[in-house]
């Protein structure tokens, strides 16, 4: 500085920009710590894919057999080989082993009839609020089918009982 009290160096273009860009810096840095926290926004967490329950009411998912028949074991589907399994529907193909029960149910055989297999309508499971479950399996017999059963049959999985007072 000389004894006039001014700068004999002129401002530079080059010095102009470094000063603006550690404002501009500073500007930031202070809006980004003053901005209230809710302001971000979290990813939201995916909802997991659907379960089928098993007899025991334990979820299961993509199993490789299923107990059609919990009561007596007449009616199970085995060789399950998935081929989706998403939040609206399940699709595999597999065999239906059904017992014949003749002459009687103990004295039956298991007969194999190919299968494909449909489950759908996840609903919420009660107790289990961030689980879905699904309510209904299909059934599409591919060639021959156990006798009285149509080619293609819809059933209910869910059997909730209502609360008793």
């Amino acid at each position: 500085m000389d004894a006039s009290g001014d700068d004999p160096t002129p401002h530079t273009p080059t010095r102009l920009r470094a000063r603006t860009g550690i404002l501009l810096s500073a500007a930031t840095t202070l809006i980004a710590a003053a901005a209230p926290a809710s302001a971000t926004t979290a990813a939201p967490t995916p909802t997991p894919a659907p379960v089928v329950l098993d007899c025991f009411n334990k979820p299961q998912t993509r199993p490789a057999e299923y107990l059609l028949a919990c009561g007596d074991g007449n009616n199970r589907l085995v060789d399950l080989h998935w081929n989706t399994w998403d939040h609206n529907t399940a699709t595999a193909t597999g065999t239906d082993m059904v017992n014949d029960c003749r002459p009687y149910c103990a004295a039956g055989r298991f007969r194999p009839y190919p299968v494909t297999v449909t489950l759908s309508h996840p609903q919420p499971w009660p107790d289990h609020p961030n689980t879905h479950r699904y309510t209904t399996i299909r059934l599409l017999y591919t060639h021959t089918t156990p006798t009285p059963t149509p080619k293609d049959v819809t059933y209910k999985l869910v059997y909730d009982t209502p609360d008793t007072p």
